[in-house]
């Protein structure tokens, strides 16, 4: 069940079974309130364990300690490295064993203040921790706010991929204050714009228009990015990636249908390649899937499955988002052997989101595409962002 968001953008989200009902609260000066929301969880929590990074730490980790002191908290804090790259089985120990020596018992909570890497890690350390303690997400990127804190996935990576290493673990509260998004780098925003656009592709035409149409005005100064408009375009998001997670929240294999979660996954076949073979340096996760979208749909014409036309819409909306980090010198050999070990394989065959038309996803097992096409593709999709910036 999903609430549709009030003037405040507030959001009610459980999944299918009811086993989690979590609010997604969506405005600005949130981190001012954290303090409220940690005292609705229930249980009464004592101790609470912030974990961020650095640079996010210092924008935003006093104005949250202060809030949750107001409620003679004890907070202590854990900061880990910035970046892809430490999000891994070494963090995630040090995360625990911050935990263990704070003494964070089972009704306490973590408090993932920072962008997604941060959700994933802090998540994982607080879905293996005890068993499984609360968890708080405060998003403070665009496409952790509006994609990767919903939802319950956590994990960590391997070397030799991403996110192979995980649990699902459902926040008991989603807290996303707009005006984080001020502070932003302007790469991690256009990663949360690339996300944007692969809601809104999967999601069909209205969410699409909305997304693009908030683009363009932004590339043309029509608009500022802090507004009432960005809360509600935030909002649908979020109400659109509840909506497949509530009917699908531990993404089934067997289910191959438009409402299927694996298709919130258009565009990640290549992204997590192309993070996986640059060592997850060179992009960040929302520009490797901004490439792994258009390969996907250049896959999806030569199929005869997408028209040109919109292929062409689905490039335009990429190249609104910004600048992407060139991909078309990176070794195709190198990108079909990491495309191998994609966690989302079944019975060893990958399985690929393609599209038919803009809000028809459609699931397709990998030996349904010719090699020569795949190859043709790669080059394709990977040349096109380049020739376009």
């Amino acid at each position: 069940m999903i609430g549709r968001p009030d003037r405040e953008q507030h959001l009610q989200v459980c999944t299918q079974r009811g086993e989690h009902c979590y609010p997604i609260n969506i405005g600005r000066a949130i981190l001012g309130k954290i303090d409220r929301q940690t005292c609705n969880l229930g249980a009464k929590a004592r101790r609470i364990a912030v974990m961020s990074n650095k640079r996010v730490f210092n924008l935003y980790g006093k104005r949250a300690i202060k809030s949750l002191r107001r409620e003679n908290l004890l907070v202590s804090c854990w900061l880990m490295g910035e970046g892809e790259r430490f999000k891994s089985f070494e963090s995630a120990e040090k995360a625990v064993g911050f935990l263990s020596e704070m003494n964070i018992e089972r009704d306490d909570a973590v408090i993932a203040l920072g962008g997604g890497v941060v959700g994933d890690l802090a998540g994982f350390a607080a879905a293996i921790y005890l068993r499984g303690v609360k968890l708080i997400q405060v998003p403070t990127t665009l496409l952790a706010q509006i994609d990767s804190s919903v939802g319950g996935k956590t994990g960590v990576n391997l070397p030799v991929g991403k996110n192979l290493v995980g649990s699902f673990h459902q926040p008991s509260a989603v807290l996303i204050d707009v005006e984080t998004l001020a502070t932003l780098p302007q790469r991690e925003l256009i990663s949360g714009w690339c996300e944007a656009v692969k809601h809104g592709i999967i999601a069909g035409e209205d969410l699409f228009k909305q997304t693009t149409g908030f683009l363009a005005r932004i590339r043309s100064g029509e608009c500022q990015l802090i507004s009432p408009e960005l809360e509600k375009l935030i909002a649908a998001h979020c109400a659109f990636k509840a909506s497949i997670v509530v009917e699908d929240e531990r993404e089934a294999t067997e289910r191959s249908d438009r409402r299927s979660r694996r298709t919130l996954n258009f565009g990640h076949t290549v992204g997590h390649a192309l993070e996986a073979v640059t060592g997850y340096r060179r992009f960040r996760h929302g520009e490797a899937v901004g490439h792994g979208m258009l390969v996907a749909a250049e896959v999806s014409k030569t199929l005869g499955l997408l028209q040109t036309s919109e292929l062409e819409l689905l490039q335009e909306a990429v190249q609104l988002c910004g600048p992407l980090p060139p991909a078309h010198d990176l070794d195709l050999n190198e990108i079909l052997r990491a495309l191998k070990r994609d966690k989302k394989s079944v019975a060893g065959q990958i399985h690929w989101i393609l599209l038919e038309h803009i809000g028809r996803p459609r699931v397709i097992e990998g030996k349904e595409i010719p090699q020569r096409l795949l190859r043709a593709s790669l080059r394709a999709g990977l040349q096109k962002a380049h020739a376009r910036h």
